[in-house]
């Protein structure tokens, strides 16, 4: 007999998907196979992000219950500064952290300026129409509620006989 440890991880997401289990994984893609790669080369040459190529931000995404939450890494911005649009299943989330406007000859400038952007496409099954969003301590955290028609539901079967059962669906 095969250990857990040599069976395809295929087979072991298909029994996931069997035992009524939804992954976080389902919830967020992601799209951009760069992402790393800028944040890379703007660490290493200390590059500030513009419109045209904004900073990226860092992100913890999970599922707790019946709710999605993504917690996005925004110290030092102004609350005003930070938009936040929804189209479809896209949540786009973009915050500016402006230059300083002294001519103070600065020592260390390692905390990024300009502009911040951040996609994330999410799954069809979570409910784009609820979410809630609050900003505290520099963190701006988005709760994103799973959709009515992905959450699991009973169906009473009808028979001609007085028997009635539920089966979970």
């Amino acid at each position: 007999m095969a250990s857990t440890t040599d069976r395809d991880p295929r087979s072991v997401a298909d029994n996931r998907i069997r035992d009524n289990t939804m992954e976080v994984d389902t919830m967020l893609m992601r799209t951009d196979p760069f992402r790393e790669l800028d944040r890379l080369t703007q660490q290493m040459w200390g590059t500030n992000g513009t419109l045209a190529r904004p900073s990226v931000m860092p992100i913890d995404a999970w599922r707790e219950g019946d709710s999605f939450h993504v917690e996005f890494d925004l110290p030092g911005v102004d609350p005003d500064s930070i938009d936040l649009d929804v189209e479809r299943n896209v949540v786009t989330v973009r915050a500016e952290r402006p230059a300083r406007a002294s001519d103070a000859e600065l020592i260390a400038a390692e905390r990024p300026r300009g502009v911040f952007s951040r996609q994330l496409v999410l799954g069809d099954h979570l409910d784009t129409e609820h979410i809630q969003a609050s900003y505290d301590s520099g963190v701006l955290e988005l709760t994103i509620p799973v959709a009515e028609q992905a959450k699991s539901r009973k169906i009473e079967i009808a028979s001609k006989g007085d028997d009635r059962r539920a089966i979970n669906a």
